[in-house]
């Protein structure tokens, strides 16, 4: 994803991106496992200045929180960046990045990345009822009251170690 913005012309250039599960897979670190978002970029070439507009539309795949099963999160939002040139490469913050005076190209694969992740919710889990029921049954017996006097052989196992 890079745009080359050597040698155009003052003026607005549109592009458009496709996000799938290769380009989510480039980025190990991180919980998405496959999406389908797209991106429109809109930059704004200014005489030594580059404004970019992202809109992104689309969903992700996240495991949920509950039941770690695949789940399909929509996400949607419109990001701004400010390019300016300098003598050397700073970013200054997560709207503003000084590119040094030399460069003719910029790569947006890791913003466009950081924008999507940021899009997807706090909380990721199914509806009621739509959990993997398997592990929905493990986790109520797992949390179970436990009847009086019925103590967990792990612990009693620990006692006998004073």
């Amino acid at each position: 994803m890079t745009i080359r913005f050597s040698g155009l012309k003052s003026g607005v250039y549109t592009y458009d991106f496709m996000l799938r599960r290769e380009f989510f897979e480039e980025w190990k670190i991180d919980e998405i496992e496959d999406g389908n978002v797209q991106i429109a970029v809109r930059m704004e070439r200014r005489e030594r200045m580059l404004l970019f507009t992202f809109v992104l539309k689309g969903e992700v795949t996240v495991p949920c929180d509950r039941c770690l099963a695949p789940l399909s999160v929509p996400v949607s939002g419109e990001e701004h960046l400010s390019v300016s040139f300098s003598d050397n490469e700073t970013t200054l913050d997560d709207q503003q990045l000084i590119l040094p005076e030399d460069a003719t190209e910029i790569d947006l694969s890791q913003l466009i990345y950081e924008y999507v992740a940021v899009q997807i919710p706090l909380f990721r889990t199914h509806p009621d009822g739509e959990c993997d029921p398997e592990v929905v049954r493990f986790l109520a017996d797992e949390h179970a009251p436990r009847p009086e006097g019925d103590i967990d052989p792990r612990w009693e196992a620990l006692k006998q170690l004073k």
